[in-house]
C-alpha cells in the first residue's frame, strides 16, 4: 500500500530528513511511504493567510490521486490514538486504496483540502513546527504497524 504525504514544506533540516528516513527505513515493503513537498506560496505585503492556503491546498491536491483515500493532518481534527491508528491501518490495508496524508503550510489548510478528505486527524492540541509534524507521522506509522505485527517496538 502507498502512503502519500503531500507537505507544504520549504527547505527542512538534515536531522528531519534522517530521522524521517531513519524510521522510513524500518517499514516493512508493503507500506511505501512517499514524500511529495510542496512549495510555500509567495508571501508578500498583500498576502492574505486564506488565499495563500487556497494557493497551497491546490498544489496540494494535484498530487492526489482520484480513488486515494484522503487524510488531513488538521488541529481540528480527531485526536486519535496509536491504536485508533493502527485500527485505521489495518482497515486501509484491507482496503487497498493509496492513501494521501495533507499537511498544510503556516496558514493551515484551505476549504477544498478539508473538503476532500476522509477523515480529519489532529497530532494533538500543540501547535508543533512543520518538521517535527513529519518525523511524528512518519514514528507514529511505524509504531501503528508494530502494534498490528505485535513488534516489540510498542510496549504499551
Amino acid at each position: 500500500m502507498r502512503l502519500t504525504v503531500h507537505a507544504v514544506a520549504g527547505k527542512l533540516p538534515r536531522w528531519v530528513a534522517e530521522g524521517s528516513a531513519d524510521y522510513e527505513r524500518r517499514l516493512p515493503r508493503e507500506l511505501k511511504l512517499v514524500w511529495r513537498d510542496v512549495p510555500l506560496a509567495r508571501r508578500g505585503a498583500d498576502g492574505r493567510a486564506a488565499i495563500l492556503a487556497e494557493r497551497e491546498g491546490e498544489r496540494m491536491l494535484k498530487g492526489v490521486g482520484h480513488g486515494d483515500r484522503v487524510i488531513a493532518l488538521d488541529p481540528a481534527g480527531e485526536p486519535w490514538q496509536t491504536v485508533d491508528l493502527a485500527r485505521h491501518l489495518a482497515d486501509w490495508q484491507m482496503d487497498g486504496r493509496p492513501v494521501a496524508f495533507l499537511v498544510g503550510g503556516p496558514d493551515g489548510l484551505s476549504p477544498a483540502c478539508r473538503e476532500r478528505a476522509e477523515r480529519s486527524w489532529s497530532l494533538g492540541r500543540l501547535t508543533l513546527p512543520h518538521p517535527l509534524v513529519r518525523i511524528v507521522l512518519v514514528e507514529q506509522l511505524y509504531r501503528a504497524w508494530t502494534i498490528l505485527t505485535n513488534h516489540p517496538y510498542h510496549r504499551g
